[in-house]
């Protein structure tokens, strides 16, 4: 998927992805995963930046 993503917008959401751990969240399991997915996706979408875990457009 990165390649349908601008870089800038895959450097920030590796930023917020590192920060998140920084900060001792998690994705060893299903529940953590979600609960860290969905404050990466609300804190990008603050940013003006896309879903980054959307699937592709099917055409």
């Amino acid at each position: 998927q990165a390649e349908d993503k601008r870089p800038q917008d895959h450097l920030v959401h590796l930023v917020v992805h590192g920060t998140l751990h920084l900060l001792g969240f998690d994705h060893e399991d299903d529940a953590e995963a979600e609960e860290m997915e969905e404050m990466e996706r609300g804190i990008l979408e603050g940013l003006g930046i896309s879903d980054p875990y959307a699937l592709p457009a099917e055409t």
